[in-house]
């Protein structure tokens, strides 16, 4: 079944946080999910978004498919532009680290 990289809502009343996770594309939004990769808290100011870089990586690579609300954190935070880098790098091109 497809993977997908979306948010689950935590959290009390009006005062909403949320968690990054890969979850099965048919699963609830606050279902059980496969993995938590992040977490992302919008009343803070500024809002604060951590997100666990090499496995958002990893599950990108096993094709999971991230929602447009968790592309669009996860483009802030730089992980889009790494895994197009990553996918469209010339195969004879090595990165240095």
């Amino acid at each position: 079944m497809a993977l997908k990289i979306r948010l689950k809502r935590t959290g009390k009343k009006k005062q909403a946080s949320f968690r990054i996770v890969v979850v099965e594309s048919a699963a609830k939004r606050d279902g059980r999910s496969v993995a938590e990769i992040g977490h992302y808290f919008p009343h803070s100011e500024p809002a604060e978004v951590n997100v666990d870089r090499d496995a958002a990586l990893e599950w990108l690579g096993k094709g999971a498919q991230p929602t447009p609300a968790s592309r669009r954190l996860l483009s802030r935070l730089g992980v889009m532009q790494a895994w197009h880098e990553q996918r469209y790098a010339p195969a004879g091109r090595e990165e240095a680290s």
